[in-house]
């Protein structure tokens, strides 16, 4: 396994191809964020509705599954530089593998680039982004589009 992520699966199969996909991802994230491999990895767990729906119930207190959830570690300012003398988790991004082919189904697009996508989404909420407001809407898709278009990911 590639040395900026660890994979877990809780209670779907396991599958080397999205493990595939992530790595390819993230590898892109980390190049073009300008992260250290050496001292951030990236903890992903792909899971099913129900236990999405548990998670965010349990930490946002809404009782609804959903796609991606990200857990940040760090703030976004303790990031610039970042330095370590052990490798640290950047932050834990949780998937809903069933959500993710229902809205790639839904988008009229491949499983693969919802995936992806859910991904890179996970990826720069754990380095500080957020879509609350619209100005910071347009700045993570816009992030998030450098990513997959540099992986010829396309709609």
């Amino acid at each position: 396994m590639c040395e900026v992520l660890e994979v877990e699966y809780l209670d779907v199969p396991e599958d080397k191809k999205l493990e595939e996909i992530i790595e390819k991802v993230l590898l892109k994230c980390y190049e073009v964020e300008h992260l250290d491999s050496n001292y951030l990895y990236v903890n992903v767990i792909l899971t099913n509705p129900e236990n999405i729906q548990k998670l965010n119930k349990q930490y946002r207190n809404i009782d609804k599954a959903t796609d991606v959830l990200s857990f940040p570690m760090f703030e976004k300012e303790e990031l610039v530089n970042f330095k370590s003398n052990v490798k640290e988790v950047l932050g834990d991004i949780v998937i809903s593998l069933a959500k993710v082919e229902e809205q790639a189904k839904e988008y009229g697009h491949s499983f693969e680039r919802e995936f992806a996508y859910m991904v890179v989404h996970g990826f720069y909420h754990i380095i500080g982004y957020d879509h609350i407001k619209e100005e910071d809407k347009k700045e993570m898709r816009a992030k998030e589009e450098i990513i997959l278009k540099a992986l010829n990911i396309e709609r």
